[in-house]
């Protein structure tokens, strides 16, 4: 199965961007796209493809996944536990900003004055450090590359530390304001785990809406692992009327973002739920009303064991050591990209 992108513009024959270096953000736009960087919400607060926006809160990273019961029965989300609490809060350490390569200083009010307005770029890179609500504490470094096609380029980098417990997952966190129609990805059928896909078969399949599987107390589901590329199709966007929270945008291109891995390929789930939202949960009908799509685009997975299903604890070779990094990259690209 072929799943290589046949769209990737290079970057020569696009462009320049516009860059503004506002006082609370930093915004760049090309044809199609409107991108802004907060400096106060410390990430990728807005992006409008095509007219849409994506983004309902800034892509943080992740390190939870809603423990099962083989999680349960071998005692691992209290080993484990501090993880769920860096998931939900975490800090922005430092931002650097580079424009064609070169490190632009004193970027902040008053500093950005001296712009006089916008200013043109072949690249953008935005770079943010986070530190953990871990003891002992360790830190992520998160780089989005924006190149004049639209298309941003994701660093992802976990600095490891020894002394703390083993991650559940550890990946990056895409809230997008309505519910998606669904989503094709390129990668293996069916859920799937590190340690529970040797049936899986490689192809591109089609997922209708955003699928919760039904056990009787909601826990993790629906991963798929070794994936190439994944589009998420919304034909909706947030509304302030007060009858409705959404309203319709159209098919096309316009209403689909995508994924696609830069080198190894990726895990994901495409949920209308959090980690922590499925967790809360002790039963089907104390799940929320579904009006979000959770995307996580993860670089490292626990595996689900299952040995037993009651107490034998996920095999070594499927744990994840949070003293060792973890680094990956994936790519953002407006649109539904042609793969084949």
């Amino acid at each position: 199965m072929d799943c290589t992108n046949k769209q990737k513009g290079a970057v020569d024959n696009a462009g320049p961007m516009g860059v503004v270096f506002g006082d609370v953000v930093l915004g760049v736009h090309g044809e199609g796209f409107e991108y802004l960087f907060s400096y106060a919400a410390g990430g990728m607060e807005s992006l409008v493809a095509n007219g849409r926006e994506w983004l309902y809160r800034a892509p943080k990273p992740t390190f939870w996944r809603a423990v099962t019961d083989n999680d349960r029965g071998c005692g691992f989300p209290f080993r484990s536990a501090m993880w769920m609490g860096a998931d939900l809060f975490i800090q922005t350490k430092e931002i650097r900003i580079f424009l064609d390569g070169e490190e632009v200083k004193d970027f902040l009010p008053p500093g950005n004055n001296r712009f006089g307005g916008e200013v043109e770029a072949k690249t953008l890179t935005v770079s943010y450090t986070y530190r953990t609500a871990t003891v002992p504490e360790t830190e992520v470094g998160v780089s989005y590359k924006v190149e004049p096609t639209g298309r941003i380029g994701v660093d992802v980098h976990y600095y490891g530390k020894e002394g703390l417990p083993q991650l559940p997952v550890f990946g990056m966190r895409f809230i997008m304001p309505t519910k998606a129609e669904g989503y094709t990805y390129c990668g293996l059928s069916g859920e799937t785990y590190p340690d529970r896909k040797a049936g899986g078969v490689k192809g591109i399949y089609e997922v209708s809406g955003l699928p919760v599987t039904p056990y009787l107390v909601p826990q993790e589901c629906g991963m798929h692992m070794d994936t190439e590329w994944l589009t998420v199709r919304r034909l909706s966007s947030l509304a302030n009327g007060p009858k409705t929270d959404a309203y319709p945008i159209g098919g096309g291109d316009g209403g689909s973002l995508t994924f696609e891995k830069d080198g190894e390929p990726f895990a994901f789930t495409c949920l209308p739920y959090t980690a922590e939202e499925l967790e809360n949960a002790t039963h089907q009908e104390e799940l929320p009303r579904a009006r979000r799509t959770v995307a996580c685009i993860l670089g490292a997975v626990r595996g689900v064991g299952g040995i037993d299903s009651w107490g034998s604890d996920v095999e070594e070779a499927y744990h994840i050591d949070a003293g060792k990094d973890i680094v990956y990259s994936f790519f953002i690209v407006p649109g539904a990209p042609v793969h084949g």
